[in-house]
């Protein structure tokens, strides 16, 4: 397949999405973010990652933004830099799946309002969730990157990735991104996995990892000297930590050799200089808690995402059971083994988390089950790489029907219920995918932005009647 060359490393940068995402829960508005397009636009990068994940959902729920208008505001500022975002399969941006309609309308509309390229992932690495979203992106000439979610465990061999490699390619996928959520993928092992892919099939390699366990940028170093062919960064005021690595640093890590991105370091500190007094405005808010940029050896040890580790201790907090901190940690690796080995990112791992922390509270395994857990038993969503423990599934769903099927199969078209229940707060054709996604708190936005429509109509009146006085 592919022949290892040397060449230039392609950066996307992250600071509009995954780094304020993974350090201030996703609070950067968008009119901190339109005054420096213009320069990152200059940068040269091959995308900047300003939409998906937990954006869309934040954007309504806390600053009371429309997700669309921002993404069309940012496509007017980027005119030579191509979008991205994240898209999590058949779940779209929302918690459960939604009905091929919906999948296949929101990315249009995506591609339609400034997308170019879509990663897609699913948190089983079930390929047959992220069909749709594939086809329909294709459908609209959009750049398809399937993610696969970068895992430890018995059945994540090299040839368990360059299988999944090559179906990713057969579904026609543009290119394939290693998610490394956790921070898990070590420098030497990154050198291997990238060599197996490349071996395994043709279309481009991204990386994507976190800084959490501390080993992020060798692991980039190495990745990138075995032929990867793109990382994400972020700027460095929102870098490291749970967040990426710094872009300057790795721009200056591959400065004179056969790797060099070509980026001016120059323009590089004027964007970091224009992000750092937010940084200092968060710290001294507390919207930046200093916990989250130090080094967590324990995702290591425990192969947990921070983001999980310090849920599971609120939800011990909230049950006086801190005492129970190791205990929970241990009970980890047996339900996820219970569970058929899945990744443990969004919701798989706090649908492990959460069981794991009621069987210890409980002193007895599965005593009692979440709701998530019994659908993740009963395949609603998807099939995970190792089979479930099936005195495990007996004892949390009973004699219940097991799906084996596409869960998105027994899904009927939802479209136009959504927009007949919504279609009231209708002001443009996006609204019903707000609505589809997070129906209570789109509907408190749509109320939200009525209230300030009323209010500009009543001042533009009064000003119209100071100025002409009858």
């Amino acid at each position: 397949m592919a022949e290892i060359v040397q060449k230039p490393i392609k950066i996307t940068e992250t600071i509009l999405r995954d780094a304020h995402q993974s350090l201030i829960a996703t609070r950067m508005p968008t009119e901190l973010m339109l005054p420096i397009v213009d320069k990152m636009d200059k940068v040269g990068y091959h995308s900047v990652e300003c939409w998906g994940g937990a954006t869309f959902d934040a954007s309504l729920r806390f600053l009371k933004e429309d997700p669309w208008d921002r993404l069309r505001k940012l496509k007017d500022g980027f005119k030579n830099t191509k979008l991205q975002m994240l898209l999590r399969g058949q779940n779209v941006l929302g918690y459960r799946h939604y009905a091929d309609d919906v999948v296949a309308y929101f990315v249009q509309k995506s591609i339609a309002n400034g997308i170019d390229i879509i990663r897609i992932f699913d948190c089983l690495n079930d390929l047959r969730n992220l069909k749709s979203s594939v086809d329909a992106c294709n459908k609209e000439g959009g750049h398809a990157q399937i993610a696969l979610s970068y895992t430890l465990g018995d059945a994540y061999t090299d040839e368990y990735w360059m299988d999944i490699a090559k179906r990713i390619e057969d579904m026609g996928a543009h290119s394939i991104c290693i998610k490394d959520m956790a921070g898990l993928l070590v420098p030497y092992k990154a050198d291997k996995l990238i060599r197996a892919l490349k071996s395994a099939t043709d279309l481009p390699i991204q990386l994507h990892t976190h800084y959490t366990s501390g080993v992020a940028s060798m692991t980039y170093l190495k990745a990138v000297e075995a032929g990867v062919d793109v990382i994400d960064c972020a700027m460095s005021p929102f870098s490291m930590g749970t967040s990426q690595p710094a872009t300057e640093v790795m721009v200056e890590t591959f400065k004179g050799t056969p790797y060099d991105t070509g980026y001016d370091q120059n323009l590089l500190a004027e964007i970091a200089d224009y992000f750092r007094p937010y940084r200092e405005e968060c710290l001294a808010n507390g919207l930046l808690n200093p916990k989250v940029m130090g080094v967590n050896i324990k995702t290591l040890l425990y192969q947990v995402p921070g983001g999980m580790l310090s849920n599971m201790v609120s939800q011990l907090k909230e049950q006086n059971a801190e005492d129970k901190y190791e205990e929970v940690l241990k009970e980890i690796p047996r339900v996820r083994k219970d569970f058929g080995e899945p990744p443990l990112v969004t919701p798989s791992s706090q649908i492990v988390g959460t069981q794991a922390v009621m069987n210890v509270l409980m002193g007895e395994p599965y005593k009692m089950a979440t709701g998530q857990t019994k659908d993740l038993l009963s395949g609603k969503y998807g099939a995970t790489v190792k089979p479930f423990n099936p005195e495990v599934q007996k004892k949390v769903i009973g004699d219940a029907e097991v799906i084996t099927c596409r869960p998105a199969d027994l899904l009927p078209n939802e479209l136009d219920k959504l927009e007949s229940e919504m279609k009231e707060w209708k002001q443009q054709d996006e609204d019903v995918l707000s609505y589809a996604l997070f129906p209570q708190v789109a509907i408190d936005f749509f109320k939200y932005r009525q209230a300030q429509q009323e209010k500009v109509d009543m001042t533009q009146a009064d000003t119209k009647n100071a100025a002409y006085p009858v």
